[in-house]
């Protein structure tokens, strides 16, 4: 009797229309994975200070040429990209992170999909229109292509030499 009971549940079940749902999209959220991230925070009287987010940049007196000079300038290699290395979001970027990612070095990235305006002070630093943009020792080489070709050419290799040797120690 339980058996018959389920399967006519079941079959009531099955005869209903199936329904849809609709993404609703709402500024200031991004869905990865099934999980929900917040890039805002409501401006509730009742958070403390401490809890609300600070823009460190604009408290430290740089401007944005300034980030990206010194970015380049400390970071042996400095990827400015689309996502993050670990979540690229973007095919270009996910190829030239997997490319550097075989030779072992540290890799340093910024996400210009933050910030708008850190996207334009990186294309006005190296005058180059298209991203990911990767910089290593300080030169600017290019994008996700001039890396996939100098891998193949085995030059990379050479650039990258001394950075993972130092990673190593």
């Amino acid at each position: 009797m339980a058996k018959s009971l389920s399967n006519l549940l079941f079959k009531g079940l099955a005869g209903l229309p199936a329904t849809r749902t609709s993404r609703i999209v709402v500024p200031g959220l991004n869905y990865q994975h099934g999980m929900r991230y917040s890039t805002t925070v409501p401006n509730e009287p009742d958070t403390h200070d401490d809890f609300k987010p600070t823009n460190k940049l604009e408290s430290s007196g740089l401007s944005l040429r300034d980030v990206v000079e010194q970015d380049v300038r400390q970071n042996p290699v400095m990827i400015y990209m689309k996502g993050v290395p670990d979540v690229p979001q973007c095919g270009f970027s996910a190829l030239a992170v997997r490319v550097l990612k075989l030779y072992n070095v540290p890799l340093s990235a910024r996400n210009i999909l933050e910030d708008a305006e850190l996207k334009s002070a990186v294309k006005s630093f190296s005058n180059w229109p298209t991203f990911p943009q990767i910089f290593i020792k300080g030169e600017f080489i290019g994008g996700s292509d001039i890396i996939l070709n100098l891998h193949q050419s085995g030059e990379l290799k050479e650039k990258l030499d001394d950075i993972a040797a130092k990673k190593t120690e």
